[in-house]
């Protein structure tokens, strides 16, 4: 089900489309939340119930609940190998098999292998990584992210966009700092609590009440921390998540760029501002790994010859340095961040 067969636009109304573009974040936290999800979109509580629900089944949505944000709650980082090619399946076994591996991504590069390693503390991510180095016999090249300039995969997708973001003016992006080692503080319930929501909220006219039941709180407790967890970072969003592969947006490439380090905010934010970079952020250079980059960014697009045309004007117009191109050729693993371990350690 793709933009190119049509077939998912077929399925959906105008109803659906407001849904979808409008509610994949600010999901109202309140007992009820359908309540005022039903009068925004004007049709019954029930029936927005059972629209998440028929657009989830349809792979449209991913799911439905809370984005939580893998570097403030534990210490995460991306890394890479360079897996020779008759080892290939073997190294993404190894790799895929740690529960603290959520993304994993085939890329066209001499690093070939890319993935998200997020643990309880910087020691365990660390021991993680060195070892899938013994394992596979792999250097790992350790990126983690120093500064985030923009990240937002919220984009609206019922439309005829070539690349995402298209039909939005701006963003706005500042430098954020971004720690390796875990500070979140968490509270027992704070804890249960983001146990329970990591892979969505239940699918009811009560997804709070139903997750309160379910860890053994009171609903306003609950609801009083989502909105705690929110206000902290520690909750990037709430509301349903967009299948950007069902909807169309299935043409990515992630840019490296090597910014003069007295640059780096500057052109950063200036970057990150830009409505068609869907992610921007800095991660450290690797010189005794040959690699120079620094800042790295994404670009999401339905059209591939798009993304290729925004990464030039990125180049020429705004980013005048050295670059490389690094497209994904295949989703090797792709879950949400277990959190099981992580707000345990």
């Amino acid at each position: 089900m793709s933009l190119r067969s049509g077939e998912w636009r077929d399925r959906i109304d105008d109803v659906d489309a407001a849904l979808i573009d409008e509610f994949q974040s600010d999901f109202p936290v309140r007992e009820r939340p359908f309540e005022a999800v039903g009068e925004h979109l004007g049709v019954p509580a029930g029936e927005a119930l059972e629209r998440v629900e028929r657009l989830r089944e349809a792979g449209i949505f991913r799911r439905f609940g809370a984005v939580l944000n893998p570097p403030v709650i534990g210490s995460s980082t991306l890394a890479a190998v360079s897996a020779p090619e008759e080892r290939f399946e073997d190294v993404a076994e190894v790799i895929n098999g740690y529960r603290q591996v959520n993304h994993n991504y085939a890329r066209d590069n001499e690093w070939n292998m890319w993935f998200v390693v997020t643990a309880g503390s910087r020691e365990r991510r660390d021991e993680i990584l060195a070892d899938i180095e013994a394992r596979t016999g792999c250097s790992v090249l350790v990126l983690p992210m120093l500064t985030d300039y923009y990240i937002d995969l919220e984009f609206p997708v019922v439309n005829s966009d070539r690349f995402a973001r298209e039909s939005i003016e701006g963003t706005d992006a500042s430098a954020t700092r971004i720690s390796e080692d875990a500070t979140a503080d968490f509270s027992d319930l704070d804890r249960r609590l983001l146990l329970s929501i990591q892979a969505g909220f239940p699918l009811s006219a009560t997804p709070y009440r139903d997750i309160a039941a379910g860890i053994d709180a009171d609903v306003d407790d609950v609801l009083a921390a989502i909105e705690r967890l929110r206000a902290d970072g520690c909750i990037k969003r709430i509301g349903c998540v967009v299948n950007h592969i069902t909807t169309g947006f299935d043409n990515n490439c992630m840019v490296v760029w090597d910014v003069p380090d007295d640059r780096l905010d500057e052109w950063g934010e200036r970057v990150g501002e830009l409505p068609y970079v869907t992610l921007c952020y800095h991660r450290p250079r690797r010189p005794e790994q040959d690699w120079p980059y620094n800042l790295f960014t994404m670009i999401h697009g339905r059209d591939a010859d798009a993304v290729d045309e925004k990464i030039d004007e990125l180049a020429t117009a705004y980013l005048p340095v050295d670059h490389d191109r690094l497209y994904s050729t295949e989703t090797l693993k792709q879950t949400g961040a277990r959190y099981d371990d992580i707000v345990g350690e």
